[in-house]
Formats: C-alpha cells, structure tokens, sequence
C-alpha cells in the first residue's frame, strides 16, 4: 500500500535558527501515528510543510508515494485537517455548518451524512452550534475534515483546551476512524496520555531532529526496566545502594534503582537483606511512555534524582 507520509532528510529553518533538522518520517497506512516533542521540537514546522503551507529549505515530503512538491494541488485534495479548534458558525446548525463547507469542497451532499454518522452527532445535526459542548463542537470539526473523504486526517492538538469528557470524546473517536473510516490519522498532540491510549505508531522528536519512531511495544521494549523497592530503612539503602547504582531515586520508604544499575532485582533484595533491612516489596517496571519521552528529549526519567558517587 502507499505510504501516506515519507519525511526524507528534510531540513527547516527560519533565520539562524533550525527548526527542523535532517528530519525522516514514515508513517504506515491505516494507522495513528502519534507525533510528540516538547514546545519548540519542530512539531507545528513539521505539519505545516506536510500540508504544504510551507516549503522545506531541502529534503523531500512525499504522500501516498508522490512528491508533495510537484504534485501539491492533487495531493492535497487526498487530505483532511484539524488544527486545534475549527473554525464555526455559531449561529448556523451542526448540518448547516457543513454544508457550508461541503460546497466549498464541491463534493457531493450525502457526505453530510457519512460525517455526521461518523463522529455521532446525526442526532443533533439540526441544533445550533452554539448549544454544543466543547466536545461537541470538536467532533464538529473532525466531520469537517472527513467532508473530502480524505486519506489521510492531519490532527494537531485536537484536544486542547477540551475538558475531560470532550477529550474522551474525541480520543475514542480518533482511535475508531482507521477502522470505520479507513483513513490514516496523523495526530501532533503535548499530552501523552491521550496519545499513549489512541496511537499504534510513535514518532518522537526533540529540538527538530528525530530521536525514535516505531510502535509503542518497540519504544517500550527499548528502554530497560527499573526496580523498585520498598524499605523499613530508607536512608540506609539509599546508602547502601548508591555505592552500587549510579542512578538511586528515594521517595519516602520506596526507592527507585535506574536501568543503568547493571544489578538483577534478586542481587538487590540479597544486598539490602544481609544489611539489615527489611524488604517490603520488590518489583522490575518497564518505563512508561511519559518515561520513555522524557529519556530521548533529555529531560530525567526518574523525577527527583540522586546521582550516586
């Protein structure tokens, strides 16, 4: 099948400064592809390139297996987008709203109705936009996007500013459309929760250069297990311990031992047993997604951290 999104060594910048460097994506079909980095990693750049909004100082973007460059009008046509919130008529209806946009698009009307049936607002299609919820409105948005039948569905940040109950709205409704709609999500979000329960791909960026990309299981499996334990003496362990482990987090009786430890959870419970302490609970946990982000941007995995010397 083609491949919606092929990033290849594509370069960015905007006077001295590089916001994209030497960046290569590939993004499978039928997937959510979850797009993370910190504020100024290059994320927005990134997607407005793709949407060819911007042009790339070098490199390559290619969709569904063609130059975005010289075939930008045709290709752009296979996509749908949502950037933040989208932009309504209050006054008008949910229906209203997008016929609107579906004469704009020049497609035809029972489109409508696929959209609306897609994002599970067919019931109150005929209420005025301005007594939606905020998740309401979002999903609005989202059918806007699905007008074209597109391909592919650009997301970024769909659920800010959205309270808890919009954002699981649309965090179920993102996660279904593949499926029920057979399009290919792209989505840029800042909250990895959100993107940890939607997205089957992972592309992980930092200061415009790409630090992994992959699914969640090969980003999981990649970073090493911590332990950690919980003691009657956790002053003593932490003492103990550190003379062995370069990296000791304590927070009050449990004590985090990093993956550079190069000790086995059993070498563990035997140091700190035959010192005396008493050895409540012992458990390997691999790094979550949050854990795993903040590793390849350069931020500490642990939280409050101890270098031991």
């Amino acid at each position: 099948m083609e491949i919606p999104i092929r990033v290849e060594d594509v370069w960015k910048s905007y006077g001295s400064t590089a916001a994209v460097s030497g960046l290569n994506l590939k993004v499978p079909p039928k997937c959510v592809y979850g797009f993370l980095g910190p504020n100024g990693a290059g994320k927005s750049t990134t997607i407005r390139m793709v949407l060819g909004l911007q042009r790339p100082d070098r490199g390559t973007i290619c969709l569904f297996g063609r130059p975005l460059e010289r075939e930008r009008t045709s290709l752009l046509r296979r996509i749908g987008s949502l950037v933040e919130s989208p932009s309504l008529y209050l006054h008008l209806t949910g229906r209203e709203n997008l016929e609107v946009h579906r004469r704009l698009l020049g497609v035809r009307k029972r489109v409508i109705d696929d959209a609306l049936a897609t994002v599970d607002l067919a019931s109150v299609a005929d209420r005025l936009v301005r007594h939606y919820s905020s998740g309401m409105k979002q999903r609005l948005g989202l059918a806007q996007a699905l007008l074209g039948e597109p391909e592919l569905l650009v997301l970024d940040e769909p659920t800010n500013e959205l309270d808890p109950a919009g954002i699981h709205e649309v965090r179920s409704l993102v996660r279904s459309l593949p499926k029920r709609r057979g399009v290919t999500v792209f989505l840029s979000s800042h909250l990895l929760s959100e993107v940890e329960q939607v997205a089957t791909h992972l592309a992980i960026i930092s200061q415009g250069r790409l630090m992994f990309e992959g699914t969640q299981e090969e980003l999981l499996q990649r970073s090493k297990q911590q332990i950690i334990v919980d003691v009657d003496q956790p002053e003593h362990a932490y003492t103990l311990l550190s003379r062995f482990c370069r990296t000791v987090a304590c927070d009050g009786t449990s004590l985090k031992i990093g993956p550079d430890s190069g000790l086995e959870p059993a070498q563990i419970n035997s140091l700190l047993v035959r010192a005396g302490i008493a050895v409540s609970r012992l458990t390997a946990q691999h790094p979550t997604l949050e854990d795993s982000f903040l590793e390849l941007t350069g931020s500490p995995v642990l939280g409050k951290e101890y270098a031991a010397r």
